[in-house]
């Protein structure tokens, strides 16, 4: 009897042991898991700039979302206070001021259109084409070309073709081109897109600032029917028309 009822304590002892061990890891696990919810999600970062002269660690970028999808937009200057022209000499454009050194970046997904990683601007001849000295031009996922110039620097990866996020940066803002005579800023312009090389269009052909005040303040709003309304009051393509 004293035998039976010495097991039957002995059983007892190893479940609570056993129930103690496993309160233990639970509580542990639970421990972990709440620690891991205070201090919030992992940080992403996003691929570097990389610069011209300088090693390529930037990852090839995944594909943009599909058409189908809400398209977002992002106001093109990141990093820095930036303040755009609410106008433009000439043709429509904006000129955002930031200070140089600041992070261009596409203001929707999409692919990289053109890319100029030459400054080949001559006040003496002030010719069109060479206006806006380094430049990258993105066209979105919404069908609608953003453009932005006067870079100081473009990224080593950023080529023709290449999948760009909402956000991802593509150069960093300067004075190259006419902006040599000004303060630094990002010329930025919205249009459809064209043929390679047509830099007359591609510079802005619908003003962007209602779009620009929009997504500087976080709200969405998208360019596109203004784009192709203004596609069909162009009309027919005749080459350069202002300030060529």
């Amino acid at each position: 009897m004293k035998r039976s009822l010495w097991v039957i304590c002995l059983s007892a002892a190893l479940v609570i042991t056993g129930s103690g061990l496993i309160v233990l890891t639970a509580t542990g696990a639970f421990d972990r898991s709440e620690s891991s919810k205070s201090a919030g999600p992992a940080p992403t970062t996003s691929a570097p700039l990389t610069v011209p002269g300088e090693p390529s660690t930037t990852a090839t970028s995944a594909p943009p979302r599909p058409a189908s999808t809400t398209t977002r937009y992002v106001f093109p200057v990141g990093g820095c206070r930036a303040d755009a022209s609410q106008s433009h000499h000439d043709y429509p454009a904006s000129d955002i001021f930031a200070a140089k050194g600041c992070k261009f970046v596409s203001p929707v997904d999409g692919r990289v259109d053109e890319v100029n990683r030459v400054d080949s601007w001559d006040p003496k001849t002030n010719v069109g084409r060479d206006r806006g000295g380094l430049s990258v031009s993105v066209v979105g996922v919404d069908g609608v070309r953003y453009y932005g110039s006067h870079l100081s620097a473009v990224g080593t990866d950023i080529k023709p073709g290449l999948a760009v996020r909402a956000g991802q940066t593509l150069g960093l803002t300067g004075n190259t081109g006419s902006a040599r005579v000004t303060p630094p800023h990002l010329h930025f312009g919205i249009s459809w897109t064209t043929p390679a090389g047509h830099w007359w269009i591609r510079r802005g052909a619908v003003s962007p600032q209602a779009f620009l005040n929009a997504w500087h303040d976080g709200r969405q709003l998208s360019p596109v029917s203004m784009v192709a309304k203004g596609k069909r009051a162009y009309g027919v393509e005749r080459g350069c028309r202002s300030y060529c």
